[in-house]
């Protein structure tokens, strides 16, 4: 009897041991068929926070990691779509987070809480870093070459973790935002590169400073004014300055790119007005001469370490 007893509790071991096999494998293949872009979510401050994912199929250990912010009112996917930056991410390497900005307490508007202090409480400041930090812990991703940009408040959001993120944020880049008025009175920044493209007929965000500051948006100066804060901070002593080739006469726009050269660390601040340009993603609809997110991508790559 003591022998049956014997033989019958090796074989549940065996047993148990070839299930616990049989899960892992599962896991294992589970992690590795999913499809990107790919939807997760998180807990952030008792918050269920999404974000959207792409992974190339060629990304290697270390590569950099580029977030982009949809704007006010908007999503993930949308920015996603129009921005088409999963494409470039095939080109180069790198993978990409869309996050998703939480409703306005008053509108019920998805936004981004670049400071807006009178509107709204979430901490993005800190949801986005602590997002940044587990990818690239997940993924073994750089954590010397994480970059944001956005489009609109997007924008706004990627001039406040200038600000308050540069030991994790390489880079920004902003679309059609600026600073809100918080940052302005507020911004105590390390060095930080800066790409910024605006329109001259802008009516959501007026390039000269001239935004409501109803909610906290407003209260930044001229665009330009803004650049040369940054450039200040960035200790740049020379301006550098290029018409962009009008390849496309039918979209009543044109582009002229400044560039804040001779940097600290050669961090440079590029801004591309667009002149007839009203607030749109320059290539996906508006002026057809540039493609933003291409050059958000040829403006992060000169930082990878």
């Amino acid at each position: 009897m003591r022998k049956i007893y014997k033989f019958f509790s090796i074989f549940l071991i065996l047993i148990s041991f070839s299930c616990e096999g049989e899960i892992s494998d599962f896991n294992d293949n589970f992690s590795n068929e999913i499809s990107y872009p790919y939807d997760f979510f998180i807990n952030h401050n008792g918050l269920n926070r999404m974000y959207t994912l792409y992974k190339p199929d060629n990304l290697k250990e270390k590569a950099p990691l580029v977030f982009i912010l949809h704007g006010y009112t908007s999503n993930s996917t949308n920015i996603m779509n129009y921005s088409a930056m999963n494409s470039i991410a095939d080109r180069h390497g790198f993978m990409v987070c869309y996050p998703q900005g939480t409703r306005n307490l008053y509108t019920g508007q998805t936004h981004w809480n670049a400071n807006l202090k009178e509107m709204s409480s979430v901490d993005d400041s800190a949801f986005l870093k602590d997002l940044a930090k587990k990818l690239q812990a997940e993924y073994n991703l750089s954590d010397k070459n994480t970059f944001v940009g956005g489009m609109s408040n997007g924008g706004f959001m990627s001039y406040t973790l200038g600000c308050e993120r540069s030991d994790t944020f390489k880079a920004i880049a902003s679309i059609t935002g600026t600073m809100s008025g918080y940052d302005w009175r507020n911004c105590n920044p390390g060095k930080v590169p800066v790409l910024q493209i605006s329109g001259t007929n802008d009516m959501v965000v007026p390039i000269d400073g001239s935004m409501s500051s109803a909610g906290g948006w407003g209260g930044a100066p001229h665009i330009e004014k803004i650049m040369t804060y940054w450039s200040n901070i960035n200790e740049c002593n020379k301006t550098k300055s290029e018409n962009v080739l009008d390849v496309d006469n039918t979209d009543n726009s044109y582009v002229k790119l400044d560039k804040k050269i001779d940097c600290y660390s050669n961090h440079e601040i590029w801004l591309y007005t667009i002149y007839g340009g009203g607030h749109t993603w320059p290539g996906a609809w508006g002026n057809m001469d540039i493609s933003a997110s291409e050059e958000i991508w040829k403006f992060f790559s000169r930082y990878i370490e």
